[in-house]
């Protein structure tokens, strides 16, 4: 019994040694990773529609802000509107992409 518990304190020791520094994923990976989620997501029905992701008092982009002032219905509104925006083929493939507008969901994963 002893000699099982020195054998746990030594890998403990051992497995403290060699873990590697926690570091972030690269914002390109986290952002095709967002939009393979968005795809997945509207795959299995329409999103929630921009107006009520307003109201959940969640940030809406530039983008989805005017589709949702423009009042084109809730099935445009529901549309991933990421699909068609330059931000989304920025960050995908850029490191740091220059997109900076608030409530835009790629910006909030290149900051992360």
């Amino acid at each position: 019994m002893a000699r099982d518990l020195l054998d746990d304190k030594l890998m403990e020791r051992i497995a403290d040694m060699s873990e590697p520094e926690a570091t972030s994923a690269p914002s390109c990976l986290k952002a095709n990773i967002y939009s393979a989620l968005m795809l997945r997501q509207a795959e299995s029905g329409p999103l929630m529609a921009l107006t009520e992701v307003k109201a959940g008092g969640n940030a809406l982009c530039l983008f989805e802000e005017l589709v949702r002032i423009a009042g084109a219905g809730e099935s445009v509104e529901s549309l991933n509107i990421c699909r068609v925006c330059h931000a989304r083929v920025l960050a995908e493939n850029m490191e740091h992409p220059p997109i900076y507008w608030h409530g835009c969901p790629y910006v909030q994963l290149k900051k992360t």
